[in-house]
């Protein structure tokens, strides 16, 4: 993931592909979606074992 002050800064990355255009979204859209429970929980010494069994 790249993070970028806008999107004419991402335009402008020199590794920018167009095919992905669609795919750039502000900060707060990643914020959002990974403060969801299934990222807090990676944090917790049985996050695989509770992954595994369905819990997260």
């Amino acid at each position: 993931m790249n993070l970028f002050r806008s999107e004419e800064h991402a335009r402008n990355w020199s590794g920018y592909d167009a095919q992905f255009a669609d795919t750039l979204q502000p900060l707060a859209y990643w914020v959002d979606r990974f403060s969801a429970e299934r990222h807090k929980a990676r944090g917790a010494t049985d996050y695989i074992s509770r992954r595994a069994a369905g819990e997260l």
